[in-house]
């Protein structure tokens, strides 16, 4: 699905010197490869603050945690994305609110957020999934209308735009992953907060790192949830290569489109308001299972994003959202598939991986 070892021999050379000047500094705990980072993530993102924390999910239970948000609490957020969204909800003693997503883009659907909202509602975390921003305006529109502060998740979206404007700095915080199969991956865990919002990129501050300003003085409930110096080195490097790499996604998925065109099968579509970065290609089947079955046999790599949507998963059944609740949602992760995506891709592989999925459908 993805080539991270295609990729890293590429830039072989500037991968290991930037991890043997990590190594022979001394300093693997923030200091200037983390602060540089988050100033370069910030002007890319056009944002005022970059906080860079241990992984995607750390982010969003960071950015919570800085709102305040806890028991009794309500989160509207989509049951079509991965559980580290509804995961961090949860364990901070919150309640996940679905509503219903757009079917062209799997993307939560803003037209349905009204009805849900409640006194209780603390925040909104739309998910810019596969790389294709959510239509942001509508949802900014509602927000502002309520005073609920949105926390963009961009996990799978940094680079993608929205009306000419950088996904991450729309809403009131954004969160990035940077896991190692992201279009901006590190070599294990990491992730970052933006914000432009001077009083909340300080609690963010303080809570990667136990609540402090201060060593030993612990003013707010934080946790241990640093980037490391030789993640934050390494993706610097990485990072001068995103917009090709973005680019390379973009034509990568532009040549998939072309050679499934007449072939009857769904394909993603680019929303006219934002630049999708695809990080992933996910086509859509009536027989999904069957011919996912086939291209294992062929050993075509694939992928289901995501086969059971969030409220229908055991470990969120509390939320009392039983089968049929979101039908569009339900329907999507039936038929939805992925295929590889990544910037090592050829035109040939491509050409075999299409021909073995119509097959695979015609059979």
């Amino acid at each position: 699905m993805v080539d991270v070892v295609g990729q890293y021999k590429k830039i072989k050379k500037e991968i290991d010197e930037a991890a043997l000047r990590v190594i022979s500094s001394g300093q693997y705990i923030l200091g200037k490869e983390v602060s540089e980072f988050e100033n370069e993530i910030a002007r890319y993102l056009n944002v005022k603050y970059a906080v860079g924390c241990a992984s995607g999910t750390d982010a969003l239970m960071v950015a919570m945690m800085a709102l305040g948000i806890g028991p009794g609490d309500e989160v509207v957020t989509t049951p079509f994305t991965f559980a580290a969204t509804t995961e961090t909800i949860v364990l901070l003693g919150a309640k996940p609110i679905y509503v219903d997503i757009d079917p062209a883009t799997y993307n939560l659907d803003p037209s349905k957020i009204e009805e849900v909202i409640t006194k209780n509602t603390k925040a909104i975390i739309p998910v810019h999934l596969y790389g294709q921003s959510v239509d942001m305006d509508p949802l900014v529109r509602i927000a502002n209308h309520h005073g609920i502060p949105i926390i963009e998740d961009m996990c799978q979206a940094i680079g993608a735009d929205y009306k000419g404007k950088m996904v991450g700095g729309i809403g009131t915080m954004g969160c990035i992953s940077f896991f190692p199969s992201k279009n901006l991956g590190a070599f294990g865990d990491a992730g970052m907060i933006v914000t432009n919002d001077v009083v909340l990129a300080e609690k963010l501050r303080m809570i990667v790192v136990h609540g402090s300003r201060v060593r030993y003085k612990h003013e707010i409930i934080g946790v241990n949830s640093r980037l490391d110096a030789l993640q934050a080195a390494l993706l610097r490097i990485k990072f001068q290569y995103l917009d090709q790499w973005t680019h390379a996604r973009r034509s990568a998925a532009s040549v998939y489109s072309r050679l499934f065109a007449g072939s009857g099968i769904e394909v993603p579509c680019e929303a006219s308001y934002g630049k999708h970065v695809f990080h992933q290609y996910t086509i859509r089947l009536k027989n999904r299972d069957k011919v996912s079955y086939t291209l294992s046999e062929k050993k075509v790599p694939h992928g289901v994003y995501y086969p059971i949507p969030l409220h229908l998963q055991e470990a969120y059944s509390a939320a009392g959202k039983p089968k049929g609740t979101f039908p569009v949602t339900e329907k999507a992760a039936d038929e939805v598939l992925s295929l590889p995506m990544h910037t090592e891709l050829d035109e040939e592989q491509q050409k075999y991986i299409v021909q073995s999925v119509v097959e695979a459908m015609k059979n």
